[in-house]
């Protein structure tokens, strides 16, 4: 059994619609919502069963009656006083959700039979959440309430999910008040003594911080080591409560605390199994919620002491989420823990481990937290799903270069019997892979090859995708290399070209693959890597590294000067680049996205540019750098982009697979984002995206909704051209970019859209 006590999500209160309760029963996604007064007196239930039975006896009804008028009046409830038990035994009339009634009838909470699931402010804590992470601040701040606000601050700041602190009411706590007889205690319990008569905050400033973690937006949170503090605590409307290990033996603690219906944190520490049970047991009979966490009550303790084996039992005794409270030196513990299933982590945060006091020497800095929160949220990315296995975009780059391919070991003509003797396997991966050779043999092939030619799945099938003339309204176009642009070009009715150079097609001589005056426009979409595996970064703080990014960018702007010479028809032609700014291990802040835009600035006017425009494109927070996924800064946020552009009269290219990724990640509205950026964007990639970094799907084949995306781009960017970038779309004599334009026609608009004005 389960008490949850986040009723929002139950609740319509009896004078709202018929409609609102229906919406209300939709979203919470428990088919039931509880009926309450303004003065949240329970009056009535109301099922997804309720209504469609009374659905069936209306000939004619209203939506929009008031929800009170159908509200099941006779239901079934239990008091906060009752016993588990008690509780337990409704279950068993086939009732799922139970409400809890306080003396006046009012809801304060709901008795379910689903999986455990312990709400503390906005944090849900289950078998499938992320780590609610714990900053102890204990008595950290040694008496200083400045201290105890930098240390809330250093706890936001690390990433903590909660900054916990500990009261005590020394008069009721320990004997003579901890006062006049402290000198006569054992030395440990005399230090104690000592440090909390000196350090502790008085109970008004401890509520005072406790606002101050509300103001900052990271949760307050509190141990109490006594009957009089946990009375304080609950009347300042404290959400959670942690059971120090020093309590797990107390059992008019424990009951007392269960009784607020409040979370319980309960750490294990210095107690045996049978000491455990009985805690838990006494946990259970008064419904509470709670987590057990493991942990070695020594400061610190030496490793081979930790046992987090230990949470698997706690799972089976409490059948909880479980966690781990750690005192021990560095992160990696902490870190396994949460690898090992912890859902709670506890660790003590302090500003200067050199201070007095026994919990600062086992304390973490603020950076030291900050990367074990860093590190608990790598692994917890890391945890995948059991169920199957996806091949990364990083994956398929590296094993498109790695694998192997069936490609023809000598001339077939069109008609012949593909036969064993005709197929070899070679590097690199991007035909066929080896085991479909069996599928090949025997096929009667539908066009030439020349040897070392590849095989690819259309040569498999009967149906394929083939180039034709299509329809749009914007100018639009196919990415091609040197090599195959005249295939390509001779095979449809595209307005443009966007050529994807390597830093190898910046030495070719052109003639050998442009042959004639063409009447149409091209886009130059710049190398990312070049020679000696030096990745384009305008950006960096490194002078010649920045350095070294002009003479190469430089050079792309000499090569697009040269192809302009057979695409007379264009005037200005526009080069896209992936300016830099990405970072190996983390996400930079915004003052230093700042700066590094001001290098982008000092090194676009150190370009020499006459005759073409450089036009960033969009770049996602997680970029395939060949295989190796980065972290990218600029050119993400589209306030950023905005703020940029305007600022230096600059246009760019609108990924749209790269900025659904960023919306994706950082919670945004892609329609927002777009249209943001929309009056500097002079060109467009369109491909599908999924999760936070599977870019240039195919069309349809992601999480976009390309009805809404086309309407969106035609209201506020109806002039841009575009092209497919799909990725490995050019494969198969480009079957990938043919079957997106196939999909994407059919969003055109009936009506022609109005041009803009261009700012």
């Amino acid at each position: 059994m389960n008490i949850d006590k986040d009723i929002k999500k139950y609740i319509v209160f009896s004078e709202d619609s018929l409609l609102h309760g229906l919406e209300k029963i939709s979203k919470n996604k428990r088919q039931i919502v509880f009926g309450v007064s303004e003065a949240g007196v329970m009056e009535g239930v109301l099922s997804d069963g309720d209504f469609r039975r009374w659905v069936v006896d209306q000939k004619d009804f209203d939506i929009q009656i008031s929800i009170s008028r159908i509200l099941k009046k006779d239901f079934v409830y239990c008091r906060e006083t009752d016993s588990p038990e008690t509780m337990e035994a409704h279950f068993f009339q086939g009732i799922a959700y139970i409400p809890i009634l306080d003396d006046q009838n009012r809801l304060i909470a709901v008795a379910t039979r689903e999986d455990p699931k312990i709400c503390v402010g906005d944090w849900t804590i289950s078998d499938e959440s992320p780590c609610f992470v714990i900053a102890e601040i204990g008595n950290n701040y040694n008496g200083g309430f400045e201290k105890a606000k930098d240390l809330v601050d250093a706890a936001l700041w690390a990433g903590a999910s909660c900054a916990k602190f500990q009261m005590r009411s020394m008069e009721s706590l320990y004997r003579q008040a901890g006062f006049e007889t402290n000198h006569r205690e054992d030395l440990g319990t005399e230090y104690v003594l000592d440090l909390l008569n000196r350090f502790q905050l008085s109970d008004d400033d401890m509520f005072r911080i406790f606002d101050y973690c509300r103001e900052k937006g990271i949760l307050p949170l509190c141990t109490p080591y006594d009957m009089e503090s946990l009375k304080k605590l609950e009347g300042y409307g404290m959400e959670a409560f942690k059971l120090a290990s020093a309590d797990l033996t107390n059992h008019e603690m424990i009951e007392t605390m269960a009784q607020t219906r409040n979370p319980l944190f309960c750490s294990v520490g210095m107690s045996t199994d049978e000491e455990i049970v009985l805690a838990v047991d006494l946990l259970k009979k008064h419904g509470a919620q709670y987590v057990l966490m493991q942990c070695n009550s020594t400061y610190p303790p030496p490793f081979k002491d930790i046992n987090l084996n230990y949470m698997r039992t706690l799972k089976r005794y409490g059948h909880c989420p479980v966690g781990y409270s750690g005192h021990e030196r560095g992160i990696s513990v902490a870190i396994a823990a949460v690898a090992m299933g912890a859902k709670v982590l506890e660790k003590h945060l302090t500003l200067d481990k050199g201070m007095e006091g026994n919990d600062h020497k086992i304390s973490l800095l603020p950076e030291e937290f900050k990367a074990m929160v860093q590190g608990i949220r790598e692994v917890e990315q890391a945890f995948g799903e059991e169920k199957t296995r996806r091949i990364s975009q990083g994956e398929l780059i590296v094993r498109e270069g790695l694998a192997k391919s069936l490609v023809a070991s000598m001339e077939i003509r069109r008609g012949d019997v593909i036969t064993e003797e005709g197929i070899s396997i070679r590097s690199p991966g991007k035909g066929l892979p080896p085991y479909r050779k069996k599928e090949l043999i025997g096929k009667t092939a539908k066009r030439d090859f020349k040897e070392g030619d590849f095989f690819h799945l259309s040569d498999l099938q009967m149906d394929t995708v083939k180039p034709r003339d299509y329809k749009f309204e914007r100018e639009w176009g196919i990415p091609v290399r040197f090599h195959d642009f005249k295939a390509i070009y001779e095979k449809s009715n595209m307005k443009l070209v966007e050529f994807h150079l390597s830093y190898k097609d910046l030495e070719l001589s052109l003639d050998e693959y442009l042959t004639e005056i063409y009447p149409i426009n091209f886009i130059v979409h710049a190398p990312e890597l070049f020679a000696h595996d030096h990745i384009l970064d305008l950006c960096t703080r490194d002078e010649d590294y920045r350095r070294r990014s002009i003479d190469e960018l430089q050079k792309v702007i000499r090569k697009t000067l040269e192809v302009k010479r057979y695409f007379p028809k264009t005037e200005k032609p526009l080069i896209v680049v992936n300016a830099g700014g990405f970072t190996m291990n983390h996400h930079i802040s915004p003052s230093e996205r700042k700066q590094l835009y001001e290098f982008f600035v000092y090194s676009r006017h150190e370009l020499d540019m006459n005759g073409v425009e450089i036009i960033p494109q969009t770049m996602p927070p997680f970029p395939w750098h060949f295989g190796g996924q980065r972290y990218h800064n600029l050119f993400v946020d589209p306030h950023e982009i905005a703020e940029i552009c305007r600022e230096n009269e600059m246009k760019i290219c609108l990924d749209i697979s790269h900025s659904k990724l960023a919306c994706n990640f950082y919670k945004w509205s892609l329609r927002e984002f777009i249209e943001i950026v929309a009056p500097f964007v002079v060109h467009i990639h369109l491909a599908d995206a999924a999760g936070l970094d599977g870019e240039g799907l195919q069309i349809e084949e992601g999480e976009l909704n390309f009805r809404n995306l086309m309407d969106d781009l035609n209201r506020w960017i109806p002039d841009a051209s575009f092209i497919p970038e799909i990725w490995q779309g050019h494969k198969d004599r480009g079957a990938g970019f043919w079957k997106a334009l196939d999909r994407l026609e059919k969003y055109e608009p009936d009506e022609p859209v109005l041009k803009r004005n261009m700012v």
